[in-house]
C-alpha cells in the first residue's frame, strides 16, 4: 500500500513539473496576447478535454510530457494574434518562461523540504571528529569554509557537492577567519586510511529556522542546485564524467525508486522527502538544460530570437526549421542511447559507455 502511494506521489509530482513548465509558456502567451490553440498535460490519446475561449484544454493518457500549442509557433500565420507576429521581446519572455517556472517550482519544493527541518546547516566549522584531517591541516572552530578545490562555497549544499567532487589525494580548502581568506595545507584524505573519497570529518554550526531564514535559504539552496547542474554539464563536456554518469528516463526512475526505498526503511515520511528532493533536482535540471542554446530546446529558440533582436529581422523560418529538425533528431538519438545504457546498467549492473 505504501509503495503504491509513493508511486502515485512520484507520478503526480512529475506531472506537476511538466505542468509548471507548460504553464509558464501559457501564462506569458496569454499576457502577450498570443493565441494558444491547445494546452495539454500528458501525451498520447486524450482522456478529457474541453474548450474555453480560444483554447482547448486536454488531459492525455501518458504523463510523460505536455505542450502549449501557440498559433504561428512553428509556421508563419496570418492571424494577428499569432506567435510570429508578437514583438520579439514578448516572444523571448514566452519561450524563457517555461524554464523559469521550473526553477521557481524548485524553490517551492526546496522550501517544503527545508520546512521539515528543525534547524539549517551552515558552512561555519563548529567542531571536529577525532583525528580530523581538516583540523590537522590548520582549520579551527569558527572558520567559514568558502572554497574547496576552486569551487566557491556559499551554502551547505555547495559544501557537500564540493567535497564529493574533490580529489581525495589533494583537497585544497580555503577558509575565512577574522575577515581574511586563507588556504589550508593541501589534505590527503587517503593517507593512512586507504579510502578513495573525502571524509566529512567536521561539524558545522546550525542556523535558526524562522520565516526569514527559510525564505532566504530556499532561494540560496536552489541556486546551489543550479550551480551543481552547470558544473555537472561542464564535467560531462570536459570528460570529467562519462556516459555512465548520465541517466535517462529509466535511470532516473530507478534512482527515484532506490531513494524512496532507502527512505522507507526508516519511515514513510523519509521516503516522501527523498522523492520530493529528487524531483526538485529534476525540475531545476529541466529548467537549466532547457535554456542551453541547442536546437530543439527552448534555449535554441531563444538563440534565434536574440539573433533577430540584434539583426532587427528574423532568420528565415525554413532555415530555423531545418536546424530545429536536425537538433530534434539528434536529441531523440541521444535519448535512445542513454536509455539503452540505462537498461544495460539495470540488467548487467554496469554501463557500457
Amino acid at each position: 500500500m505504501e509503495t503504491a502511494l509513493l508511486i502515485i506521489i512520484g507520478v503526480l509530482l512529475f506531472a506537476l513539473i511538466i505542468f509548471s513548465h507548460e504553464m509558464g509558456h501559457f501564462l506569458l502567451a496569454k499576457w502577450s496576447g498570443v493565441r494558444v490553440n491547445e494546452f495539454s498535460l500528458g501525451m498520447g490519446p486524450r482522456l478529457l478535454h474541453f474548450t474555453k475561449g480560444e483554447t482547448e484544454y486536454s488531459l492525455r493518457l501518458f504523463p510523460i510530457g505536455g505542450y502549449c500549442a501557440m498559433e504561428g509557433e512553428d509556421e508563419d500565420s496570418d492571424d494577428p494574434k499569432a506567435f510570429n507576429h508578437a514583438k520579439v521581446y514578448k516572444r523571448i519572455l514566452i519561450v524563457a518562461a517555461g524554464a523559469v517556472m521550473n526553477v521557481l517550482l524548485g524553490v517551492i519544493m526546496m522550501a517544503c523540504l527545508l520546512g521539515t527541518q528543525e534547524r539549517f546547516a551552515t558552512t561555519t566549522v563548529s567542531q571536529f571528529t577525532e583525528n580530523s584531517f581538516l583540523e590537522q591541516a590548520g582549520a579551527q572552530p569558527g572558520d567559514v569554509i568558502v572554497n574547496i578545490n576552486g569551487y566557491e562555497v556559499y551554502t551547505d549544499k555547495d559544501l557537500s557537492f564540493a567535497l564529493a567532487m574533490a580529489d581525495p589525494t589533494d583537497t585544497r580548502v580555503t577558509v575565512q577567519r577574522d575577515g581574511t581568506r586563507m588556504e589550508l595545507t593541501p589534505i590527503d584524505y587517503t593517507q593512512g586510511t586507504g579510502e578513495g573519497q573525502v571524509r566529512l570529518d567536521f561539524y558545522v554550526l546550525p542556523q535558526e529556522k524562522n520565516a526569514g531564514t527559510l525564505f532566504v535559504k530556499s532561494f540560496s539552496d536552489t541556486a546551489s542546485v543550479v550551480r551543481m547542474v552547470w558544473m555537472s554539464l561542464y564535467g560531462l563536456v570536459t570528460g570529467q564524467f562519462s556516459m555512465n554518469d548520465v541517466a535517462g528516463p529509466v535511470g532516473t526512475a530507478q534512482a527515484i525508486t532506490q531513494s524512496a526505498a532507502a527512505g522507507l526503511q526508516s519511515s514513510f515520511g523519509d521516503a516522501v522527502y527523498n522523492i520530493v528532493y529528487m524531483l526538485m533536482v529534476i525540475s531545476v535540471n529541466l529548467g537549466v538544460v532547457n535554456l542551453l542554446p541547442l536546437p530543439a530546446l527552448d534555449g535554441g529558440r531563444l538563440l534565434f530570437l536574440l539573433i533577430e533582436l540584434v539583426r532587427r529581422k528574423p532568420v528565415p523560418a525554413k532555415y530555423e526549421g531545418w536546424v530545429h529538425a536536425a537538433g530534434f533528431c539528434l536529441l531523440i538519438g541521444l535519448i535512445v542511447l542513454i536509455t539503452f545504457n540505462d537498461l544495460w546498467r539495470l540488467f548487467t549492473g554496469a554501463g557500457w559507455g
